[in-house]
């Protein structure tokens, strides 16, 4: 299962170069499901995964001066408070049996998986969508689009805080329809973001668990080869006609998660 996990990992870093998310929302079912590790630790090994892979994605982005860095302040900002808060207060918070229904308790691990799956869901929804919510957001004011993307920063700070997904469907929306970058600044500003909400993240809760530095290493630097070969393949295929094909393929990974965790 683990040379499938790994090859899953490339998947992840192709899908971050070429559409600037999504493919983060992936890590946590490879970790949990292919490597067989624990939910709770699994979200703690994402955000390393994801914030080095969208770190070095971003990197070229930025050799072409497609990251705005003050779009990902406004944005960024809000997410790197609220993953913080939930990392160190809202975490520890939630009981290791969560509640029971008769025979069936949700504990920790379950409650976090699915409330990943229903994530999955929404983002599947998002990318197979596409750009219909772009026309409903043009009327909105400067003003108001500023303070809508500092609030849905928020939202993907305690998203990723709490399932360790980086949030770039959420993001690139926001940044695109809210703040008005353009489609590629937006991917390139996007990874910059992911990359310090995950890793600020990481760092936030690190000491509490404890990391097997070889084999988080050994996925990152498989993930971040993916997403090298991501970067290379957007400037041949266009991320966004491959969007609703990963949306689908997320969409049955969020539904599998949900069934193996409540009925089988």
């Amino acid at each position: 299962m683990e040379i499938i996990g790994y090859a899953a990992a490339v998947l992840i870093g192709v899908s971050l170069g070429l559409i600037g998310g999504g493919g983060s929302i992936l890590t946590v079912p490879v970790l949990v499901y292919l490597f067989g590790i624990d939910a709770f630790l699994a979200t703690e090994y994402s955000l390393f995964v994801v914030g080095i892979s969208s770190l070095v994605g971003s990197v070229s982005y930025f050799k072409k001066g497609l990251v705005n860095f003050k779009m990902a302040l406004v944005f960024g900002l809000p997410s790197v408070i609220s993953i913080f808060l939930t990392r160190i207060y809202l975490l520890p918070l939630i009981p290791e049996n969560v509640f029971q229904i008769q025979n069936f308790t949700v504990t920790k691990n379950i409650f976090l998986l699915l409330i990943f799956a229903g994530l999955m869901i929404l983002a599947s929804y998002k990318m197979i969508k596409r750009n219909s919510s772009e026309e409903s957001l043009e009327c909105i004011t400067n003003k108001n689009s500023a303070f809508l993307a500092a609030g849905q920063g928020s939202i993907v700070g305690v998203l990723t805080g709490l399932v360790g997904a980086g949030g770039g469907f959420m993001i690139i929306p926001a940044l695109v329809n809210l703040l008005k970058v353009p489609m590629k600044t937006a991917i390139g500003t996007s990874l910059m973001i992911i990359s310090f909400n995950s890793l600020i993240g990481f760092l936030s809760s690190v000491n509490q668990v404890k990391i097997e530095w070889k084999l988080l290493v050994s996925i990152t630097v498989i993930a971040v080869a993916g997403i090298i070969m991501g970067s290379k393949l957007s400037k041949k295929i266009d991320g966004k006609k491959l969007k609703p094909a990963f949306g689908w393929f997320i969409l049955i990974m969020g539904i599998y998660i949900i069934t193996k965790e409540i009925f089988l």
